[in-house]
């Protein structure tokens, strides 16, 4: 296969930046330190782009914060100007890369993503009658950093690109866990094996994909899975023979393990398609889709809490909308006319007075980081 050279030119042109910063501002226009970068844009993007061409540039602090989605995951927020630099890489490694994934890898691609993940699989539902489910445990937290680096080289030939991932690489937070221990380790394999991608970096989502590339290629050239699909660390088989999906599942075991990889001990099961698999936020039927249950109950916190902070004058119109958008297109995945009706008609949105009141000075900037989380 032949690997990618010739980019870090136009990784590193002002064009490229200017481009990355309007991706990275994207939803984040009251916050302030993008306020701060784009108030002397120009001089801020010369001073990147000369950080970068002579190898001084070097990742800032992450700010670290943790959300609830049916379990805590910890968030890692890289600063705004190290945000430029992963979409001006992003922007010139991902699309040929991106093309050599195979087609049923559905996370964070254009034209893929969660929503056609589930329909396929209700297709493949269809025709097989049982599916193996497949979890890795602590997924971002375990990818081996030197292993991804040599991944990175499998397809990169550029020099200072592959310094620059390497630096983005290890620079990430440490994680709060061991990770998981393999055959042939000591002592001094953690030191020698650092692990751990951020959760909420955009080079980590294609990081995420790239990782597992060579195990989706051979789940789909080199066993008999002839009905694969992935979406991050979460894969479902589906076949005609349940016993023949109980081999697969310990040669996964034993392929991940290559990889530092483990499965998840209660999350590598195999159920009967007919009976619905609880699949990417609903349950899948073959012939039908339900949202899972937490998932209404969930919306119907935020609701009230978007409601409460829109009546305190923290947010403003514009930050409920899209919010509202967003659960509506992913609950009409599924058949949720009844509960979207029910949800939507309990929100109330009243304000009391016409003007804000002096004790909530700058509280638009800070729902708006509440909102991003």
């Amino acid at each position: 296969m032949k690997r990618i050279g010739g980019l870090w030119g136009q990784i590193v042109s002002f064009e490229n930046l200017l481009l990355a910063f309007r991706k990275a501002r994207r939803g984040k226009l009251g916050r302030s330190d993008v306020a701060a970068f784009a108030l002397d844009l120009e001089t801020e993007l010369l001073r990147l782009q000369a950080e970068l061409v002579a190898g001084e540039y070097r990742p800032g602090a992450y700010r670290q914060f943790s959300v609830y989605e049916r379990k805590p995951r910890l968030i890692a927020a890289a600063p705004f100007r190290d945000r430029v630099v992963h979409h001006a890489v992003m922007n010139l490694i991902e699309p040929p890369i991106d093309r050599r994934f195979i087609f049923h890898s559905y996370a964070c691609r254009l034209g893929k993503g969660a929503h056609r993940a589930v329909r396929c699989y209700q297709r493949w539902a269809r025709r097989y009658p049982y599916v193996l489910k497949l979890d890795i445990a602590a997924y971002f937290p375990s990818i081996d950093r030197q292993r991804l680096a040599g991944k990175l080289r499998h397809f990169i030939k550029d020099a200072p690109v592959l310094r620059l991932l390497d630096r983005i690489i290890a620079t990430g937070p440490a994680p709060k866990a061991p990770p998981p221990r393999f055959a042939g380790d000591d002592l001094l394999t953690p030191l020698e094996h650092p692990t751990a991608i951020p959760i909420g970096n955009l080079t980590s989502q294609f990081f995420a994909n790239l990782y597992l590339d060579a195990f989706d290629h051979w789940m789909q050239e080199r066993t008999d899975a002839r009905a694969y699909l992935r979406y991050v660390d979460d894969m479902v088989v589906l076949g005609d023979d349940k016993a023949k999906l109980g081999t697969l599942r310990e040669a996964v075991r034993a392929r991940l393990a290559d990889e530092r990889l483990c499965l998840h001990p209660r999350k590598a099961e195999i159920y009967r398609t007919r009976d619905g698999l609880d699949l990417l936020g609903y349950r899948v039927f073959p012939d039908f889709v339900r949202l899972r249950d937490e998932n209404g109950h969930r919306f119907a916190r935020r609701l009230r809490g978007l409601a409460g902070a829109y009546a305190r004058y923290r947010i403003d119109w514009e930050q409920v909308g899209p919010s509202v958008q967003s659960w509506i297109g992913h609950a009409k995945q599924a058949d949720t006319a009844g509960l979207r009706r029910e949800l939507l008609k309990a929100a109330v949105f009243r304000r009391d007075r016409l003007d804000p009141p002096a004790d909530v000075a700058g509280g638009g900037r800070r729902s708006s980081v509440l909102a991003q989380r």
